[in-house]
């Protein structure tokens, strides 16, 4: 469905163009904004391959263990349904760190991956358990220490002071996860009252 609005925007934006006679000035921004897109994915590729370097030093060092094993009592206290030696937990801990130090992009895979084992968990079925849905919560809000694909992207675009963002940033992330974790234990709650599973 999104590939179709994708290409409805692009023949309307065109189309528009076409009437008005900017055309010209289409190209010229096509043109511009694949070079900046390039500029712009080797600037990240750079800082994300300096931040899998980092998480890869922390994993051998043992620190990653450490912070899996703070977090790991948090973890299961929000996802009682899984049993604490089961996958899913060090998929949850893996992307929850991942997302701590603004890796999005290392993230992913991991919370792909944490999902199909609460779906398995969930035997399977084609609707959200507890557990998926308060991933989806913690996933989507985000808890982040250090952002830094924004501060890659200011970077790149020459900002004043590209580090100035992580401060509202925690700040921001924070207030998201505990408003993530209590609407979703408010839900929760309503529907076990109602009976609903």
């Amino acid at each position: 469905m999104i590939n179709y609005i994708w290409v409805g925007m692009t023949i309307i934006g065109l189309v528009f163009a076409a009437i008005n006679g900017k055309m010209k000035d289409v190209n010229e921004a096509i043109f511009q904004s694949a070079n900046e897109a390039v500029t712009l994915c080797i600037g990240l590729i750079s800082i994300l391959v300096f931040w899998l370097g980092m998480m890869r030093i922390a994993q051998e060092s043992g620190l990653l263990n450490k912070l899996s094993n703070l977090f790991k009592p948090i973890i299961l206290k929000l996802f009682p349904e899984v049993p604490a030696d089961h996958p899913a937990v060090g998929y949850i801990l893996s992307n929850i760190i991942a997302n701590m130090f603004g890796l999005g992009n290392a993230a992913t895979p991991l919370g792909i991956k944490a999902m199909e084992q609460l779906k398995e968990l969930n035997g399977g079925k084609n609707y959200a358990s507890r557990s998926m849905i308060t991933f989806l919560a913690l996933n989507t809000s985000g808890l982040t220490l250090i952002p830094t694909t924004v501060i890659a992207i200011r970077m790149n675009y020459q900002s004043a002071s590209p580090t100035e963002i992580v401060g509202p940033t925690l700040l921001a992330t924070t207030c998201a996860t505990f408003a993530a974790i209590l609407i979703d234990r408010f839900f929760y709650m309503r529907r076990s009252r109602k009976g609903v599973k």
